[in-house]
């Protein structure tokens, strides 16, 4: 009897356990807990979008934002741009993703682009890629890839205007 009852649970946790797995969860990765940890805003196609950095693959960097540094990350390749404009800047000019949540080459890994306004001009705010990439190809503003990798996934898309 104690055999018949043991395989019986022993059936039933393995039933468990594959019902968890068929229906896309993750077994066995314990109970999350609510902490506090920074986020930042940033622009796609003129609305905000809320963003979370855990690591990028320059040893600087992580090291004066205080994130893990990968390294590995920098072998990544294909991925969607992240502009951050360098020097002069519009009021209110935050960082511009080339993607987000949703479009079909959203990842939350970046390639980090260096924007800088020429000098004579007067720095506009910048709130998408095409506007960044238009102004370029006028020659207000230069494009840099600064050949750094950010792993910032996207928690919150903002509304469209």
């Amino acid at each position: 009897m104690r055999r018949i009852a043991l395989v019986g649970l022993v059936l039933l946790a393995a039933t468990a356990a594959v019902a968890a797995a068929s229906t896309g969860g993750l077994p066995n990765i314990g109970t999350p807990s609510m902490k506090a940890q920074p986020v930042y805003k940033g622009y796609y196609d003129h609305h905000i979008d809320t963003y979370l950095i855990t690591d990028v693959s320059s040893k600087s960097q992580a090291k004066a934002t205080h994130i893990n540094y990968s390294p590995e990350l920098k072998g990544v390749k294909g991925l969607p741009e992240q502009y951050f404009v360098r020097g002069r800047a519009a009021h209110g000019q935050l960082t511009v993703f080339g993607s987000e949540p949703g479009e079909s080459d959203y990842n939350p890994l970046w390639e980090e682009v260096w924007v800088t306004w020429k000098k004579g001009v007067k720095p506009v705010l910048l709130g998408e890629d095409d506007q960044i990439d238009a102004l370029e190809k006028k020659g207000r503003l230069t494009e840099t890839d600064a050949h750094i990798v950010l792993n910032a996934p996207i928690l919150k898309v903002g509304k469209s205007g």
